[in-house]
């Protein structure tokens, strides 16, 4: 199939867009890899790809003519999303089945990237009840499983209210652990429940980065080396956030468990 440097340019420009949004919502590299070489079969295109943590550089020719197109571009800062995740792999799919051509794929793209998320306000409730739920699990009484919901919630408001702002991904770590720490903390202030030390560890954990250290691993295991090391220190440095917000807020309410 002849390409004209148009088509080449758009196919590059929807890949680099199609890329680099999995990359921001959550996708490892071999994931993204394998949905965009299987639309460019489709297309009757061959593509390379260099993903990094925060970037990704394309370049799709036309091997029979000599004809190719060039794009480079950062990541789309996007919340994590699993839907957006399966969506996509989805659109790649129906791509290569033939269920859908370049245009239909643009747009299918554009409506799944658009689409309205959860509410901020049930993602904190949903959030509220899984923290507490690890503190269950860890053997916490239900007194501790109140206050790590506090915690949380207090903690994950903050968290989208810096976030819009335009706060600093590690600065906003430790505000949050700092907070959720210091309402986590109360257990042993006043003397509530019988487990106050769960209630005070499992306050911040819903700010552990697992997603990141998930993916440095798997982008580890299958060969992108660079990705993976950068990801596993960006996990890093957010859990050394995570860990300064605790300690200060175990510093201030004059805390000697250690």
């Amino acid at each position: 199939m002849e390409h004209s440097h148009d088509m080449l340019k758009r196919i590059c420009i929807f890949f680099g867009d199609y890329a680099t949004y999995l990359l921001g919502c959550g996708a490892n590299c071999t994931r993204i890899s394998k949905n965009v070489n299987r639309m460019a079969d489709r297309f009757g295109v061959k593509v390379d790809m260099l993903m990094l943590a925060t970037h990704c550089v394309i370049t799709v020719w036309d091997s029979e003519h000599g004809h190719s197109y060039h794009e480079s571009r950062s990541q789309m800062k996007v919340p994590l999303s699993f839907a957006a995740n399966t969506n996509l792999s989805k659109l790649s799919w129906d791509v290569y089945e033939g269920k859908t051509d370049l245009n239909g794929a643009i747009e299918r793209f554009q409506q799944i990237t658009s689409e309205k998320r959860i509410p901020t306000w049930v993602v904190m409730v949903l959030v509220s009840i899984a923290n507490a739920s690890f503190c269950r699990l860890f053997g916490g009484d239900f007194t501790s499983m109140g206050i790590v919901a506090l915690a949380t919630w207090v903690g994950y408001y903050l968290k989208v209210a810096l976030l819009t702002a335009g706060v600093d991904a590690r600065l906003m770590f430790i505000a949050c652990s700092f907070i959720s720490s210091v309402i986590g903390a109360s257990a042993y202030i006043f003397h509530l429940g019988g487990t106050p030390d769960l209630a005070l560890g499992t306050s911040v954990l819903y700010l552990v980065p697992g997603v990141h250290y998930i993916n440095s691993v798997s982008d580890l295991l299958d060969g992108h080396y660079l990705t993976a090391f950068s990801r596993f220190m960006m996990a890093s440095v957010l859990t050394v956030c995570l860990s300064l917000g605790l300690t200060g807020g175990i510093l201030l309410m004059n805390l000697s468990i250690f």
